[in-house]
């Protein structure tokens, strides 16, 4: 793919106001970092995971970007809008508007899907309420977010000078199923598992997460005089139980404080039913898949849509079969159509309907929930948006573009990126891929290393400027992996027969045990369908996926893997104190600042201050826990300390203790080294959080490990640590099943099963099963093809 060069790209000093300079940046783990990045152009960040590429692109660019258009608006409309922070850093200039293209999923919101996050679900019902037939209304009756309703209300008119009132009629015309409020299914609580019948509510019968008797979610039921707190639940009379369960929404007062109360069925559902599964925090989502059941809605079929909307068709086919089709279907049925009336209305539709196919989007529907894309693919939708925007001279900020693209998709991408660039944008693009960092302008290289030993500009320039430097990333650059010459013998399979999720075509495939396996295949072709569903969830799997990682800005690498209570016990043993005393969340925190370090000043309609504590200076603790120690360290020493440290210090005579130690090995052994171990969560990157989750995995009992694109925001010299941690895992008698695209993983494995040949209803077919050199030796497949370019 040809760069035409210029001044700024081949190196020639470019006009200060072609240029975003930053100086002096210090987020995070920047070292007083000053670059100049060239407007209108591509550029790539390269870096190990927690060098500071995330914080100099997201943490200092783009934040300052977003919070000076944000105080462009007045204090009042400031007052809704998120606070947010000047970076720290001493100068930014030539900053233009920031659009952030990440990898976060595309919210809770079960009414949210493909079609709704894009503009494709607003033009079909625009296309269906101009010439569906038999017309059933406006755009909105084909909607399943709009309910259908009638009424009448007061209407206040002038009338020859006169004020007169009147009441009117009116109705609005949605399509909502009224079955299942356009959610698609519908849903069973066992109310066994909200409460247990034999104790009262004092007495703890709630056994939902977060109802805890002091918490307000139980007291408003206790406090509210609808029900008797001290009678078991099995002895409430039967208007006290549907009180209990299903009283409509009620005001009432207690404590002088006026609150709404509801019964605990339809709290529930509003809480937790409303939001997406997928998207709910673990412990939520368990009680929910363990309380609820959800059927597809037996009037509407699963398609959220009224009858009426349901019986409108363009030749036959109804908006719920539209947003059905696999986008790539849908868009050839928009070319098949041809009715002048609308003629802009379908090159457009059918414009953004390519795009999809064009980003390696074209197996999904429209209907597909939005929040079960994985990242990539909620990055490459919100993308969408953008292809087609006639804005320029804007800055776009991508995470990790290529995340969960096959080598096949990845120039598809690239040229994406350079379109957004051609039309005059300047895009800045966080990246590991050497495919997407070759098709750079310009390279910004952090390092040396991650965490607080990286944090500072390694090399600035052209591609190969950075081939020919002697960076990590640079030496890394052109890795190439071999086929192993010998491969682990199984000592077992795993059956799968007959799997039909999704687009699966009744795949029968024996999965190897004993070994490493690489699943394979372009995005879409049915790797994930195969062994989430066939595979994850047998008794003996372990599977780490690609799920966020949810914490507050008080979680951190040690409360997250369970690494604080060991510590703290030990705390409390060596002091003769209790453990509480040693959590930043409990006895032990700083009355100023409740263990927080910071100060939180809400400046009302002005953006608020986050300061540092100056009780605790920043620590979280009293002063007094601070005067216990542990082999010579107060409790903040030790949660600043990394994990290096931290493993090396728990392993020493001085403290000594074993539990933690064995935490910490693990998140040694996946690359987090340099973590401190007491930093936020919200603080590491989708990188570093991953092997986060993979650390606390390694610690579960299990036979077979399932591991979901585990290089993800890993750095070309890291893969290499990887590979060695699957062979570990391997040789101690576990059984390795890795989904992944990137070519030396797929190198290294003892077997790879590959689906495809296409994605979506293209897909779904094995097409290769045997060792890697067999696929390299006869590259019949996509991925057989690359990966034979890989190793050659």
């Amino acid at each position: 793919m040809s760069i035409a060069p210029d001044s700024a790209a081949a190196g020639h000093p470019a006009d200060r106001h072609d240029l975003i300079r930053v100086q002096g940046a210090r987020v995070n783990n920047l070292r007083d970092v000053s670059v100049e990045i060239p407007k209108r152009r591509l550029t790539v960040f390269t870096g190990v995971s927690g060098s500071g590429k995330s914080s100099l692109v997201f943490g200092t660019i783009a934040a300052e970007s977003q919070r000076m258009i944000n105080e462009t608006y007045s204090a009042f409309v400031q007052g809704f809008m998120p606070t947010l922070d000047r970076p720290d850093v001493d100068l930014l200039d030539g900053l233009t508007t920031a659009i952030i293209v990440d990898q976060e999923r595309m919210g809770a919101n079960s009414r949210s899907t493909v079609g709704t996050a894009t503009d494709a679900n607003a033009m079909l019902r625009s296309l269906f309420s101009r010439i569906a037939s038999p017309h059933i209304g406006s755009p909105q009756a084909y909607s399943f977010n709009v309910a259908s309703i009638s009424g009448s209300g007061a209407v206040t008119t002038e009338r020859g000078g006169a004020t007169v009132k009147e009441r009117r009629s009116f109705s609005i015309t949605g399509g909502m199923c009224p079955r299942c409020d356009g959610m698609g299914s519908v849903t069973d609580i066992d109310l066994t598992q909200l409460y247990d019948d034999s104790k009262s509510l004092a007495e703890g019968a709630l056994t939902i997460p977060g109802y805890t008797p002091d918490g307000w979610a139980v007291r408003i039921f206790t406090e509210s005089g609808f029900v008797d707190p001290a009678k078991p639940i099995r002895e409430f009379s039967e208007p006290e139980l549907r009180e209990f369960l299903h009283k409509e929404p009620t005001k009432v007062r207690i404590n002088g404080i006026n609150l709404t109360y509801e019964g605990l069925v339809p709290k529930i559902q509003k809480s937790m039913l409303s939001k997406d599964v997928e998207a709910l925090q673990p412990h939520i989502r368990a009680f929910v898949e363990r309380a609820v059941t959800f059927t597809s809605c037996p009037e509407c079929g699963g398609t959220r849509l009224s009858a009426a909307a349901r019986s409108s068709t363009i030749g036959g086919v109804s908006i719920a079969d539209a947003c059905a089709m696999q986008i790539s279907d849908l868009a050839e049925w928009v070319r098949g159509l041809h009715e002048p009336t609308v003629g802009p209305l379908l090159l457009g539709l059918g414009a953004l309907l390519d795009s999809f196919v064009r980003i390696g989007l074209g197996y999904l529907s429209l209907d597909r929930s939005a929040g079960s894309l994985s990242g990539g693919e909620a990055q490459r939708t919100k993308m969408i948006r953008h292809l087609g925007s006639s804005l320029t001279d804007v800055t776009y900020v991508f995470d990790e573009p290529t995340v969960g693209l096959h080598p096949h998709d990845i120039e598809s991408m690239n040229e994406l990126l350079l379109r957004l660039r051609d039309k005059g944008n300047t895009v800045l693009v966080v990246e590991h891929k050497p495919e997407t960092i070759a098709i750079a302008d310009h390279v910004v290289d952090l390092g040396p290393r991650a965490g607080s030993a990286g944090g500072q500009v390694m090399f600035e320039g052209t591609v190969a400027g950075l081939r020919a430097s002697d960076t990590l990333t640079g030496r890394h650059l052109d890795d190439r992996a071999g086929v192993k010459p010998a491969v682990r013998v199984p000592t077992g399979s795993l059956p799968v027969r007959d799997a039909r999720d999704h687009n699966l075509r009744g795949v029968d495939v024996d999965i190897p045990l004993g070994v490493l396996v690489v699943v394979t295949g372009v995005a879409g072709s049915g790797k994930s369908s195969l062994i989430r569903g066939s595979v994850s969830g047998r008794d003996g799997v372990v599977t780490v996926d690609q799920g966020a990682i949810r914490g507050s800005r008080r979680s951190n690498p040690a409360t997250y893997t369970g690494l604080l209570d060991p510590i703290r016990t030990a705390f409390a043993k060596a002091n003769g104190v209790k453990a509480a005393l040693f959590s930043a969340n409990s006895e032990g925190a700083c009355p100023v600042c409740n263990g927080a370090g910071l100060i939180f000043t809400d400046l009302g309609v002005m953006a608020g201050v986050t300061t540092v504590c100056e009780e605790c200076e920043g620590k979280g603790f009293q002063a007094a826990v601070l005067e216990y120690r542990l082999g010579g360290r107060d409790i903040s020493e030790v949660l600043g300390m990394s994990v290096e440290a931290a493993e090396q210090f728990f392993a020493s005579d001085a403290g000594r203790v074993p539990a933690a130690h064995a935490i910490l090995s693990r998140l040694a052994d996946v690359g987090l080294g340099y973590l401190t171990i007491g930093q936020p969560l919200t603080s590491l990157s989708g990188g570093e959080r991953q092997r986060l989750k993979l650390a606390t995995h390694l610690a579960e009992k299990g036979g077979v490990y399932v591991l979901d694109e585990p290089t993800t925001g890993l750095h070309l010299a890291d893969v290499r640590a990887l590979l060695g941690l699957l062979d570990r895992l391997v040789d101690s008698g576990k059984s390795v099943i890795v989904i992944e695209h990137h070519q030396a993983v797929m190198a290294h494995a003892d077997w790879i099963i590959d689906l495809g040949p296409g994605a979506g209803h293209d897909g779904g077919r094995v097409v290769f099963e045997g060792t890697p050199a067999a696929l390299v030796a006869n590259p019949v497949t996509l991925t057989g093809q690359h990966l034979a370019a890989y190793v050659a």
